[in-house]
């Protein structure tokens, strides 16, 4: 389940985790200027045009109105967010996700953060397993990866916080980018992304919020993978990971679309695939039973339509509707493979 960016924050703040001053955007602003936000549960929206500064009522009018009204990656908010804007003196990346290799949280940092962090080199990241009793030596390391002497009390404080809410609230992800150091030195939570295990919703009854629970079983694996996959069913799906390792490739996730999806969910999915910005390709392994070929192609071809930065495809279907889907991808010049190992000889020339 993803959270948007103001309820993430409304968590980190009940563990007095500092993020900006804000309201959720109405008919009049609390306070000006302010910085609107949409609440959308995909990145770029500051590219995009969902993220910009106001001075004055008429540019706060006029421009909820217009993030309001802005699709981003198939996304409209229901919700625009007004934060008080930070000054800043940098800005960082720090987040915490679950290594499902050795059953542990990770801990990610990079000395720079922002809309660029993609860019950053994978070997320059601190990666760090953190464990009950080891905040005080993480928040060490990091005040001296960051170059922070001065920081490594609050950073100390700010990881313990952090591991005990990822774990109380049983988060898969927990992403601060940028975590920003203000020129009065205080370190800000300017936004944040929050990912909670769906399975452990019972345990939460308190859980309440804008997006459904995913339908799908979509888990990820390295965030530079360059390979993506779908599949159907958990061992087709895991069979489809290893073979892409196997392979020399680095898949980035793993994805059990089930065995009732339709065009929208398969569609969703590959909404979620985009924000992977080091995938070059999408293994599709496909063998159809209750869900079908034609309702897969279809949302292939609508994802060719509806998302300008949807990687290439290396497609392999089999079951039922077979025909029906090979004449509707055929039609829009969309290739299929006889099988996994053709799909995966097609992706490795792209990676």
């Amino acid at each position: 389940m993803k959270l948007l960016e103001y309820e993430g924050k409304k968590i980190l703040q009940t563990s007095n985790i500092a993020v900006p001053k804000s309201f959720v955007a109405g008919e009049s602003a609390d306070f000006l200027p302010a910085v609107l936000k949409s609440q959308v549960p995909v990145g770029g929206r500051g590219k995009a045009g969902g993220v910009v500064i106001v001075k004055d009522d008429a540019e706060y009018t006029a421009e909820r109105e217009k993030i309001s009204h802005l699709e981003i990656k198939g996304y409209t908010p229901k919700t625009i967010l007004a934060e008080q804007p930070l000054d800043i003196d940098r800005e960082l990346y720090l987040s915490l996700v679950i290594d499902k290799a050795t059953a542990s949280t990770e801990l990610m940092a990079h000395k720079r953060g922002g809309v660029e962090v993609e860019d950053n080199a994978a070997e320059d990241f601190l990666k760090l397993t953190l464990e009950t009793g080891s905040a005080d030596a993480a928040g060490q390391q990091l005040a001296d990866y960051y170059d922070l002497p001065d920081k490594t009390f609050a950073l100390q404080d700010l990881v313990e916080k952090l591991y005990v809410l990822f774990n109380q609230q049983d988060m898969t992800l927990l992403e601060i980018n940028p975590l920003v150091l203000t020129k009065t030195g205080e370190l800000v939570a300017a936004d944040a992304k929050i990912t909670l295990d769906d399975a452990a919703q019972f345990r939460h009854p308190d859980w309440s919020f804008e997006l459904d629970p995913v339908e799908t079983n979509f888990v990820t694996l390295d965030e530079t993978g360059n390979v993506a996959t779908i599949a159907n069913g958990a061992g087709l799906a895991m069979a489809t990971v290893d073979a892409v390792a196997d392979n020399g490739m680095k898949p980035a996730n793993f994805l059990d679309i089930g065995g009732g999806a339709n065009e929208a969910s398969v569609l969703a999915a590959f909404k979620r695939i985009t924000e992977y910005s080091h995938v070059k390709v999408i293994i599709i392994n496909i063998f159809a039973g209750i869900t079908r070929c034609d309702e897969v192609a279809r949302a292939i071809i609508a994802a060719r339509a509806q998302l300008d930065d949807l990687p290439p495809l290396a497609i392999r279907l089999a079951g039922t509707n077979y025909e029906q889907a090979a004449k509707l991808l055929q039609q829009q010049n969309i290739p299929i493979h006889a099988n996994l190992d053709q799909a995966l000889a097609a992706a490795k020339e792209l990676t």
